[in-house]
């Protein structure tokens, strides 16, 4: 695993394209964002007080979009934290491997787009935090 830190994760700000109907920002992958899009989820309905994340991945990449509403992700390099608010749909998140993100304080309604560089493989995820500990030294 490349050792990045939570200043190799960035806010990237995505083309808005404004028209009197109403906006439309697209996103394409390696030109919008630095890698292939292979996989979208979204997380929505999230309960008040909930919390989301709390992994690492080994390789993969993301963009994490506040597409309606807002919410908090915390960064965390093993060394180094960060947090960083979300609440427009024009500006995205990357986040790169080996930092452990935490989601909270999600507004009512809010839903989180995130646009990932790999499909879903379980052996890329570090969900216990002493492991990822041990992993950055």
């Amino acid at each position: 695993m490349k050792h990045y830190s939570v200043y190799d994760c960035s806010i990237v700000p995505l083309n808005k394209i404004h028209n009197r109907a109403g906006n439309i920002t697209v996103v394409e992958g390696e030109t919008s964002i630095p890698f292939d899009i292979k996989r979208v989820y979204y997380l929505y309905d999230i309960p008040g007080g909930e919390e989301r994340g709390g992994h690492a991945h080994h390789g993969l990449f993301q963009l994490i979009v506040a597409a309606s509403g807002s919410f908090e992700v915390m960064l965390n390099d093993g060394h180094n934290k960060k947090i960083v608010r979300l609440n427009r749909p024009d500006f995205g998140l990357l986040v790169v491997p080996g930092i452990w993100r935490e989601l909270f304080e999600f507004s009512s309604g809010s839903v989180c787009l995130v646009l990932a560089s790999m499909k879903y493989s379980e052996d890329d995820y570090i969900r216990d935090y002493e492991e990822f500990r041990k992993l950055k030294g």
